[in-house]
């Protein structure tokens, strides 16, 4: 079992940060702690705040290492693609020639930063700088030129 030490100010802080911390998983870290202050088994702390004996002692050895300001941090692991490192080189060349296809665009990218991406990723990574695909759609087969005109001249009007 686990010996902490908890001053006053700390009991302060983590008796006012589990209800006033903004994101519900430092709540549970603080009433974890708070728990153990009390002198409750690391078991029913566990069962109490819903989480495995495993998470409960990584939550001890955050706060025997930086205190209450380490359980307030959250490290959420969020990967970023290495297309990002070319982003704003991609997104000039990008607005200047855009692609036709994503395999197009997925060529371009290889040939600019050596980097080979999937065409799911490349498409992804085009809406996020902000291109979207452009729908186009074939001529009828029996388009009439005369007719078309003739609306032009007759019904349409443009903005």
């Amino acid at each position: 079992m686990l010996h902490l030490v908890f001053s006053e100010s700390d009991l302060k802080a983590l008796h006012y940060q589990r209800f006033h911390h903004p994101h519900p998983r430092v709540q549970v870290k603080m009433e974890a702690l708070l728990l153990k202050a009390k002198g409750l088994p690391h078991q029913q702390i566990a069962e109490l705040a819903g989480i495995c004996e495993n998470t409960l002692r990584s939550y001890f050895k955050q706060y025997q290492q930086g205190g209450v300001e380490a359980l307030a941090q959250l490290n959420f692991y969020r990967p970023s693609s290495q297309l990002q490192l070319h982003r704003q080189s991609l997104e000039e060349f990008f607005r200047a020639n855009p692609p036709a296809t994503i395999p197009q665009a997925v060529k371009q990218i290889e040939e600019l930063t050596g980097l080979k991406r999937s065409p799911t990723q490349v498409g992804v990574f085009l809406r996020h700088i902000g291109l979207k695909r452009l729908k186009t759609y074939s001529v009828p087969a029996k388009f009439d030129q005369e007719q078309q005109a003739t609306f032009k001249k007759t019904s349409w009007n443009p903005v």
